[in-house]
């Protein structure tokens, strides 16, 4: 089913309640009485089309139109980018990380919660210096060369900073921080004794799987969205300089 601008926004909710973190990606609050997916879009002055696209990707896996979200201004991709990344460091993140403290494991498996807590922190950690590397590096880039192409005009920092770092450098180093969450579920699903309260250890492995499922999504945005339209936009800025186009000051 592909959701359009004429559902009712509560309808998505109702047919697949894990929406919801889209919407948080969106900030858009609940309260939508009848209003239709168009309605609140424009309400909170967001594109419906891009909303529809990660909307129904999100709905379902084999839905994913990398071609039309290319066509979005990148600023609407990076506002959505990074609302979820403050989800996962303010919320998804710590929830697991203060369920794993209530772990309760008798006094001869004491170990075992530790040895969780250590490898979830340095996952924790990876995830977060992979985050912060983004948000202090890649994104500003990307916003600069928007500025740039907007304007065609740049400084000549910027000019220096495209010629020695473009986006596919940023790809080749791009991490799997999917494979590590991967390693941490299998910890618990395989090879640690389950502790006296199991609902928490289920509880964990809950999130832990709609985190990865979260992360899986957020990365295909990424690559196959981001990356290659930032790399397009490269190719115009050059073109640009090239045919004198560009100014740089």
């Amino acid at each position: 089913m592909i959701i359009t601008k004429t559902f009712k926004m509560a309808e998505l909710i109702h047919d697949n309640f894990e929406l919801l973190s889209v919407l948080r990606k969106f900030n858009i609050p609940l309260g939508f009485s009848e209003k239709t997916v168009d309605e609140v879009c424009a309400e909170h002055r967001i594109n419906t089309d891009f909303f529809l696209e990660i909307v129904n990707s999100f709905n379902d896996s084999e839905y994913f139109p990398q071609n039309k979200m290319r066509a979005h201004d990148v600023e609407d991709i990076l506002f959505y980018l990074r609302n979820t990344h403050k989800i996962y460091l303010n919320k998804k993140v710590p929830e697991i990380a203060d369920l794993i403290e209530k772990l309760e494991f008798p006094k001869d498996h004491e170990k075992n919660k530790a040895l969780l807590k250590n490898f979830f922190n340095e996952y924790r950690q990876e995830f977060i210096l992979h985050i912060q590397r983004e948000e202090e590096r890649i994104y500003p880039y990307i916003t600069a060369l928007s500025d740039a192409l907007r304007n065609y005009k740049t400084d000549a920092a910027f000019y220096n900073n495209i010629q020695q770092y473009v986006i596919a450098d940023y790809q080749k180093e791009h991490e799997d921080v999917e494979e590590k969450l991967y390693d941490l579920k299998n910890i618990i699903i395989k090879y640690l004794p389950v502790p006296e309260n199991a609902e928490t250890y289920n509880a964990i492995l809950i999130k832990l799987f709609k985190l990865e499922k979260d992360l899986n999504e957020h990365s295909r945005i990424e690559e196959n969205v981001i990356i290659p339209k930032v790399s397009e936009m490269e190719n115009v800025f050059f073109e640009a300089v090239k045919d004198g186009k560009m100014l740089i000051v």
